[in-house]
């Protein structure tokens, strides 16, 4: 590899351009016309307009993408997260021009993007699944719930990240939402399968990193707690995932690692878990093809470079460790600032940045593509920000983290700072008693 096509904006286009330049590659940034002059844009070492604002004429088109990728002599893509990260037809494109993709294979995308195929994946590899099964009527709907116990999910076989979920408390809501979930399955993926899932009330929702060569290592790099959510989005991440029992957490780690070995991944991926709260079993989710929004957390407490480690093994090369050379230091808090109105519902608010600035300190790390000027256009997420503390202990983190989002000054846009705060400094989320359900039942 010595040429990088990245087909996406913000933070993350701008992670990896500086991950490539550390890494000794070139980067070609692929950006719509509104990102043009966006910091990542200015950064790489190119920048190639793929379309309009609009992300389905732009960052979803894969054939333009591939198109520009040869246009611009690069002999690998980089897809972030979002947009094309998990396209099966974007990493076979690549590969039938000979364009390196980085991460899986499109086979094992494919697989792992049908959350069926996974789910009977992780059966067959010894991890435990919810109760639960693909519903083609009402009728069938509502016996498996009836079997299972309400209440139930209705979840998008081709769904992922938290989308095309529904929850159905008892016949009437389940068939009542049974329509509308299949009409929105089949225009947000274009697969119409539905299936019908336990719903697990306290319920937290935790993540093995997973870092996997093709040489046969497959080790994990410890887990998240991401229960800190709305609407299935997740606002506040934490790496090591706070009092788990050691036991749960070594198991949690060693299911990730044996789902990832079972369908023959490799690259970087996230397997996803439900614990639940009260008996502290868990159950697998989902996974997740790509490198996602909260690694920073990661990063910080396993000292490795996570996008480095992507391209090092799309390059073909070894992890060049082992499970034992994994050690987690201390405690790492990730928030999402968001160009947002939380008092109207969480509107986004696009707009241009009067003034943007972040304070710098130890022991807090700030990803942004923001910079007093820029515009925050209407087409896409509202992320202004990840902003992310480490320190040896959890409450330090989080102090470190309020005092930063305290600090900080944006102006143009409303943010979903206080909120943050709320949460940060909540005796719940201090105290390790924050579910899935939680940010919405307490302040949101």
């Amino acid at each position: 590899m010595k040429r990088v096509f990245i087909p996406n904006r913000g933070e993350i286009a701008l992670r990896i351009v500086r991950a490539c330049r550390a890494q000794g590659l070139e980067s070609v940034i692929g950006c719509s016309q509104p990102d043009r002059d966006g910091l990542a844009a200015r950064t790489a070492d190119r920048a190639v307009c793929i379309g309009p604002g609009p992300a389905a004429q732009s960052y979803l088109r894969d054939d333009i993408v591939v198109h520009a990728a040869l246009g611009a002599g690069c002999d690998a893509i980089h897809p972030g997260y979002g947009f094309l990260s998990e396209s099966p037809r974007l990493a076979a494109r690549a590969r039938e021009h000979e364009v390196t993709f980085v991460g899986p294979p499109p086979e094992v995308m494919e697989l792992a993007g049908d959350k069926l195929r996974a789910r009977a994946e992780a059966e067959r590899a010894g991890l435990p699944v919810l109760p639960g099964q693909e519903v083609q009527s009402s009728a069938e709907a509502v016996q498996v719930a009836e079997g299972i116990g309400y209440p139930v999910l209705i979840k998008a076989a081709g769904g992922g990240g938290g989308r095309g979920i529904k929850l159905a408390r008892d016949g009437a809501e389940l068939r009542a939402l049974l329509g509308l979930a299949r009409s929105e399955a089949g225009a947000a993926f274009g697969d119409e399968r539905l299936y019908v899932e336990r719903f697990i009330a306290a319920a937290r929702h935790v993540e093995v990193q997973i870092a996997a060569d093709e040489h046969g290592a497959v080790l994990h790099l410890g887990e998240r707690d991401c229960s800190v959510q709305r609407r299935y989005q997740k606002v506040i991440e934490e790496a090591p995932a706070p009092g788990l029992d050691p036991g749960v957490a070594a198991s949690l780690r060693d299911a990730g690692v044996a789902f990832a070995r079972a369908i023959g991944y490799h690259n970087l991926g996230t397997v996803e878990f439900v614990l639940d709260a009260d008996s502290g079993e868990f159950y697998f989710l989902e996974m997740n093809c790509r490198i996602q929004v909260e690694h920073p957390v990661t990063e910080a407490v396993t000292g490795r470079d996570l996008v480095r480690l992507q391209l090092q093994v799309a390059d073909g090369r070894p992890l060049g460790f082992g499970q034992d050379d994994v050690v987690l230091d201390g405690h790492a808090v990730e928030c999402r600032l968001n160009a947002e109105d939380v008092a109207d519902g969480f509107r986004p608010t696009p707009g241009r940045l009067a003034l943007f600035a972040l304070p710098e300190r130890p022991r807090l790390r700030v990803d942004t593509h923001c910079f007093a000027g820029a515009f925050v256009p209407p087409f896409y997420d509202s992320l202004l920000a990840k902003v992310i503390a480490h320190a040896a202990e959890r409450d330090e983190a989080v102090d470190v983290l309020v005092q930063a989002l305290e600090d900080l000054d944006v102006e143009g846009v409303e943010t979903n700072r206080t909120l943050l705060i709320s949460v940060l400094e909540h005796p719940d989320f201090r105290g390790h008693a924050v579910t899935t359900d939680w940010l919405e039942r307490a302040i949101a």
